[in-house]
């Protein structure tokens, strides 16, 4: 068990994704409670917590808070795996909202930092690009790591923008490919841009530390074992893998003048909110013309006679957010329709569509032919048989 004993109370690291606080007790192992943020304001939470604290990580803007020392995100996660793994010579840093590559090298028998480098400022190569494509699929990012693992061949995917990646994936889904291969793929992706966008020809030297939020993550274990060909014995998973910069923030604070600071309050930070005031000139407003306004008739579908059957035809159109079914007659009357969103699965859209269609009429006509069209026609034609 480890302990650490400081003179705070308090580390809060501050993300993008999520806030996590470590809270380490005289003579108790560390305490991490961990609130995940989605993209919300983390100033009220600060505001409401009555802990003094430090803040690596993407937090770093809020400087200037009272009773708050500030360390250097590159030094706390070093710091961090210089106390729990001295043996590690790469570290692997995966959040939500950047990457990092730290290389460490020994000097006079301790271990220092050789070089580090970072991801630009884009989604892709993060967390939250995962985050982003498992969304699309309807799935937790805790869902997306356990299925990853069931792919035996991940297909490519492009991992340096995440609009080329839903591109892929959108292709991928025309061709049937399962759920499972996608993700993989996707983890894949992120582990190859690492590798030859951050790591830029760098040597990954063994001992490996993969740490960050990302780390949870065990399709993105399996992604990087692979793509830097090391031994599942060299990729090290730390315990708080995804805390190591708080942790860091704790031990390199302790061992300032800053750590002695006292809890001076919140006051200054309410005063500068109260008191903030940006200029602003906003733009004119976006307004319908007057066209767009004109009240239109909605499409409603024509009684259909109970006593035969009528022909009718089918059209299916799958895109990569919605999915339309309509049915019409020789008259070219609508007879029913179903408007429907894809979420990433065109056939189960399809099926459902389907479904609602025939207990609606499917008893009262005679589907002569079927029509497919949009960027899952191959896929759903293979399901449904078309006649054009």
């Amino acid at each position: 068990m480890w302990v650490l004993l400081v003179p705070i109370r308090s580390s809060w690291m501050i993300t993008e994704r999520c806030w996590r606080s470590i809270i380490p007790g005289s003579k108790a192992s560390l305490s991490i409670p961990s609130v995940r943020s989605w993209g919300r304001s983390y100033i009220e939470f600060l505001l409401n917590s009555s802990t003094p604290f430090l803040s690596p990580g993407s937090g770093e803007a809020y400087l200037g808070t009272p009773g708050r020392e500030f360390v250097n995100e590159i030094i706390a996660q070093t710091k961090a795996v210089q106390h729990f793994y001295p043996e590690v010579k790469t570290i692997i840093d995966v959040g939500g909202e950047d990457s990092k590559l730290i290389l460490l090298e020994e000097e006079r028998g301790l271990s220092r930092i050789k070089d580090f480098s970072m991801n630009t400022l884009c989604a892709a190569g993060t967390g939250s690009f995962l985050d982003q494509q498992a969304s699309r699929l309807g799935l937790t990012i805790e869902e997306f790591g356990q299925l990853a693992l069931k792919s035996e061949n991940p297909p490519r995917i492009a991992g340096r923008c995440s609009v080329f990646a839903k591109s892929d994936m959108i292709h991928l889904q025309q061709i049937a490919t399962p759920d499972y291969d996608i993700v993989a793929g996707l983890c894949y992706a992120l582990a190859r841009n690492f590798k030859s966008n951050i790591g830029k020809g760098k040597s990954f030297a063994k001992p490996i530390s993969f740490q960050g939020g990302v780390a949870a993550n065990v399709g993105m274990r399996r992604a990087f074992l692979e793509v830097l060909d090391v031994p599942e014995k060299d990729l090290i998973i730390p315990k708080h893998f995804a805390s190591m910069g708080a942790i860091g923030a704790i031990l390199v604070t302790r061992e300032t003048a800053g750590a002695k600071t006292g809890w001076r309050g919140l006051e200054r930070l309410n005063q500068y909110l109260s008191e903030q005031k940006e200029e602003e000139t906003p733009l004119k407003s976006l307004s319908l013309s007057s066209g767009h306004l004109e009240r239109r008739e909605e499409v409603k579908p024509s009684p259909i006679s109970e006593r035969e059957k009528i022909g009718a035809y089918l059209g299916i159109d799958v895109g990569s957010i919605s999915t339309n079914l309509v049915v019409i007659d020789d008259e070219k009357r609508v007879l029913s329709k179903r408007y429907l969103m894809t979420a990433g699965r065109p056939i189960e859209a399809v099926r459902t569509g389907l479904q609602e269609i025939g207990e609606e009429i499917g008893d009262r006509v005679e589907i002569n032919g079927v029509g497919t069209t949009g960027s899952g026609r191959y896929l759903t034609a293979d399901f449904v048989g078309p006649t054009w």
